[in-house]
């Protein structure tokens, strides 16, 4: 008569001795993957900083050589408006290490931006009487080169806009960056459109011009549901009518230009 041995201790201690030798492996493995990863970013960085300081002023005077820098920066982690210059590390050695902007151009890229948010802010409330606080990047941007306001005109891309705009959301100021169909758009109020409003601002890019009756045909709505939508963008300016239509037409100052032949 046979009996089957059962399973000994020294089986339990092998297999534990094995599961420890497979953790200690792994944690080499990824701390060695780090390093390593931690070592090409240093590189890449170092050859950043070099490329910088070698073309500083084509960054400086041209949009879109700025613009394809600052895509670059971020492309591997680096953000040139942010206190620090490495995502995820404010701080080092104890101190901070500043703006790339200004660490390898000598602050002047950086006041750069910062000049191009007041002139975004004066701009988008010089016409908000206008437009009800909505205005298109293009448009603004446009604005912003012809100079009007304070100091003259300057040369910026629709880049160097939006990343003025995001420069100010420490702020608290209200103003961000909104999608209205296709276009980008800098909201420079607080109050945010909902989906009816935005829905009837779509169509105006599009249409050029809404009625009540055409957001009653087109969209299902009752007439009361058009005719609160389009009440609260009259009230808010973002919409403006016209009386001497058959039927009153509705327009957006944001997007007249579009249409212009």
């Amino acid at each position: 008569m046979s009996a089957r041995r059962g399973v000994g201790l020294s089986a339990f201690q092998n297999r534990s001795s094995l599961s420890t030798s497979y953790a200690t492996h792994g944690a080499s493995l990824r701390s060695t993957h780090l390093t390593s990863l931690q070592t090409q970013l240093s590189v890449f960085q170092s050859l950043l900083h070099n490329f910088a300081l070698q073309h500083a002023d084509t960054i400086k005077s041209n949009p879109t050589f700025r613009a394809e820098f600052a895509r670059m920066c971020n492309a591997i982690g680096v953000d040139p408006l942010a206190g620090s210059n490495v995502k995820g590390k404010g701080v080092s050695g104890g101190k901070g290490i500043g703006s790339l902007w200004a660490k390898v151009l000598g602050g002047d890229v950086n006041d750069f931006y910062f000049e191009l948010a007041v002139r975004v802010v004066e701009v988008c409330r010089g016409s908000r009487g206008e437009n009800g606080g909505l205005l298109g990047v293009e448009e603004c941007k446009e604005l912003v080169k012809r100079g009007r306001g304070i100091g003259g005109g300057m040369d910026v891309s629709d880049d160097d806009v939006l990343r003025a705009v995001e420069s100010l959301k420490p702020l608290g100021s209200g103003f961000s960056i909104v999608d209205v169909g296709s276009k980008r758009m800098i909201r420079s109020i607080p109050k945010e459109l909902n989906t009816d409003q935005a829905t009837v601002l779509e169509a105006i890019q599009v249409l050029r011009y809404v009625t009540c009756s055409m957001l009653e045909d087109n969209l299902g709505w009752e007439h009361a549901r058009a005719d609160t939508v389009i009440k609260d963008l009259l009230s808010d300016s973002l919409v403006w009518v016209d009386l001497q239509a058959p039927e009153e037409e509705y327009w957006s100052p944001a997007f007249m230009n579009d249409f212009e032949d």
